[in-house]
């Protein structure tokens, strides 16, 4: 299955109105950086024992390992769970940087070293965290 069937599959699972902020929220990522490459992940290991929930994901970055190994990855992620959502900001090497600049602008939402998560956009400044979305495409360039 294409990409971008597989995104829209899992955002049409999800029940309302959660499935219409999901939309919203990928919308608004393809707006940000309509260049940036999709990325599907279905939340299964290679043993296909489900490890996390699915992700959509947008952009490209490497991972480097302390180890000498690396893999690519996406920079910006966004997935529902049972909470709300969360968007996670990948790479930022500084794991106080979000909290410390968009924490307290966002509204309801907890922000830890990469992910920002909140119930429902309603209790979130959208300005904040797009801005948090573009720092985090232009900090992986």
């Amino acid at each position: 299955m294409h990409v971008q069937a597989q995104i829209d599959a899992y955002i049409a699972s999800q029940p309302e109105p959660k499935r219409s902020e999901m939309q919203s929220l990928h919308a608004l990522m393809l707006q940000i950086k309509p260049e940036s490459k999709l990325w599907f992940t279905d939340g299964k290991n290679s043993d296909g024992k489900v490890v996390s929930n699915p992700n959509i994901g947008y952009g490209f970055y490497t991972i480097h390992y302390a180890d000498g190994t690396s893999r690519d990855f996406y920079q910006i992620g966004l997935s529902a769970n049972t909470a709300g959502i969360s968007v996670y900001i990948m790479g930022i090497q500084d794991k106080n940087y979000l909290k410390e600049t968009f924490g307290e602008k966002l509204g309801k939402a907890s922000v830890t070293g990469y992910c920002i998560k909140f119930k429902t956009l309603k209790n979130i400044n959208l300005e904040v965290l797009e801005a948090a979305v573009r720092f985090g495409f232009e900090a992986q360039v």
